[in-house]
């Protein structure tokens, strides 16, 4: 393939970058009173405006080239076929078979993944009914009314930030509550306000070793232990999301119990897994099935819609062109909705483990910009602290702007004024207030000229700062699910066009395996010549700190 920045259309779009440089969108608006009308697209419940960007039509013609000159077209069919796109760790990426509700076959190695997803599907369906029914019973005979959902990483978040958007659909038999962090503080002040007899422990970890996922898992069974239950009945309290069967069976999990997992599912996206399973729980299979059925909706949409009017690339070319054309080094997400307020913690995730690469797929090395820092907050609150910096600092920070039009348990008042602060916010990022303005404003309240002059200036408002606002009409399942699988195609159209692997994650993996080497230098099990100066002075410290008195 073709570099990146070899590509013809790379070269057109650099010339237009420096054009459109100099050109505000005040003056696109002004003069195209239809821009708002022509730059819109929507699908599956979804609505973008993406009017607010500093692109006209020319350039988008040239990024949609540039992502069909690098071949996502052939990537986004090879994916969905089963191919093995992720070259370094030789699996296919499947996660979109685990929404796949066409009837059609998935091939991997020549073999129909369908058939066992489906059966897992029902599975989560049955033991989520016995759950919620009562049928099923902790050692004592007292039904299950709390669930400790432990992961780390994708078995964490995406089932806690799809759980917590859909608080509204929570399904009233049981309580669904996370562990993720091995600081002890959390497992520790979730136990202690749980009765055993009436808690399920979900455990979830591909490899049954995980070193945060064990310990708490570990630490939960020592609780159960000492509050009375035996290793006999692990069984009714513990259940697993693994492949390791083996391992599971002898921490005292039923087989029947253990719900598997695929090498050809990330972990960030393995909500739609039996990692979802805490989902089902908290919201209802119904529920959990509808979040299923709006990601697909997203990928037959994703598959079928040319690139003009497919949401994922859209977003997607337009992040590069703020990533590679305007020194873009992040991107802002802001959820106007208090439910939806973990989605940047997932998307960054999302986006930072998947592009944040610095070889290509053949393993060269990248010479231009990959993936972007990914943050945000929820609604008002980034108002009154960091859109300050978007709004008169000196980088370009592109924006998503999300809201859904109808809300459960709110009064006309309190959501228009939300609406109210999140359209304004997109209009004041795009116009801002020229120094002219600004001066005026000041007539007869300032009578020093210099001092007048001197404070219009730090009032002044560059504008021309971008954003997609993002509506739909409520946050249901269904469209949870489209608006979540259409960020992930987003990230894999970026990962196409950078020509990097979105699907493997080295530098998460360094990571663990030396945390594990540290925690043996930590028990006295490793030699301190075995770790550089500055980390044996910190692990001494560390242990001269916990040294027995």
């Amino acid at each position: 393939m073709t570099n990146f920045t070899q590509q013809p259309a790379f070269a057109n779009l650099s010339k237009l970058a420096e054009d459109i440089k100099k050109t505000h969108m005040r003056d696109w608006f002004d003069a195209q009173p239809e821009r708002a009308d022509t730059m819109q697209a929507q699908a599956c419940g979804l609505f973008i405006d993406y009017s607010k960007n500093r692109v006209n039509e020319e350039a988008l013609a040239q990024l949609f080239a540039l992502a069909k000159a690098q071949g996502v077209d052939t990537h986004r069919k090879a994916m969905f076929d089963g191919d093995t796109i992720n070259n370094t760790e030789k699996r296919a990426v499947l996660h979109t078979a685990l929404r796949n509700f066409s009837g059609k076959p998935v091939m991997v190695d020549g073999e129909d993944v369908m058939p066992e997803v489906l059966a897992t599907l029902d599975k989560i369906e049955a033991f989520t009914a016995s759950v919620h029914s009562g049928e099923h019973k902790g050692y004592t005979g007292k039904p299950v009314k709390h669930v400790v959902s432990i992961g780390i990483g994708g078995s964490f978040l995406g089932p806690k930030i799809m759980t917590e958007a859909l608080k509204p659909y929570t399904h009233d038999a049981v309580k669904v509550h996370f562990v993720a962090n091995v600081d002890g503080c959390h497992i520790h002040d979730v136990l202690t306000s749980l009765d055993h007899e009436e808690t399920l422990i979900v455990m979830s970890s591909k490899s049954f070793s995980t070193q945060e996922t064990l310990q708490n898992t570990l630490t939960a069974k020592a609780w159960f232990l000492e509050q009375g239950g035996t290793q006999e009945d692990i069984a009714k309290h513990f259940v697993a999301v693994s492949s390791n069967v083996k391992a599971a069976t002898e921490f005292g999990i039923a087989e029947e119990n253990i719900f598997p997992m695929w090498d050809w599912v990330g972990g960030r996206y393995s909500l739609w897994s039996a990692i979802g399973l805490p989902i089902a729980m908290a919201l209802g299979f119904e529920n959990y099935k509808g979040l299923l059925e709006g990601a697909h909706e997203m990928d037959k949409h994703f598959c079928d819609a040319p690139f003009e009017s497919n949401l994922p690339v859209i977003l997607a070319v337009l992040g590069v062109w703020y990533r590679n054309f305007f020194d873009a080094q992040s991107h802002v997400m802001l959820p106007y909705y208090h439910y939806l307020r973990g989605l940047p913690a997932y998307v960054q995730q999302l986006d930072m483990e998947s592009n944040g690469k610095q070889v290509t797929q053949n393993g060269d090395v990248v010479e231009w910009e990959t993936g972007p820092v990914i943050w945000g907050s929820e609604g008002t609150n980034g108002q009154h602290s960091f859109h300050q910096l978007i709004h008169q600092g000196t980088s370009v920070i592109p924006a998503d702007f999300m809201l859904p039009l109808n809300v459960p348990n709110q009064n006309d008042t309190h959501h228009a004024m939300l609406a109210s602060n999140c359209f304004g916010q997109t209009q004041a990022l795009m116009q801002g207030k020229t120094f002219e303005e600004c001066y005026a404003d000041l007539e007869g309240k300032v009578s020093d000229e210099s001092e007048r002059k001197a404070l219009a200036q730090h009032k002044t408002m560059p504008g021309n700062k971008p954003s997609n606002t993002i509506l739909f009409e409520k946050l249901d399942p269904q469209t949870l699910g489209a608006l979540v699988a259409m960020y992930e195609h987003k990230v894999f159209v970026q990962g196409v066009i950078w020509q990097v692997n979105s699907f493997d994650q080295w530098g998460v993996e360094l990571g663990k395996v030396l945390g594990n080497q540290v925690l043996d230098g930590i028990q006295g099990k490793a030699e301190d010549d075995a770790f550089d100066a500055s980390t044996r002075q910190l692990i001494n410290r560390f242990r001269n700190a916990n040294a027995p008195t």
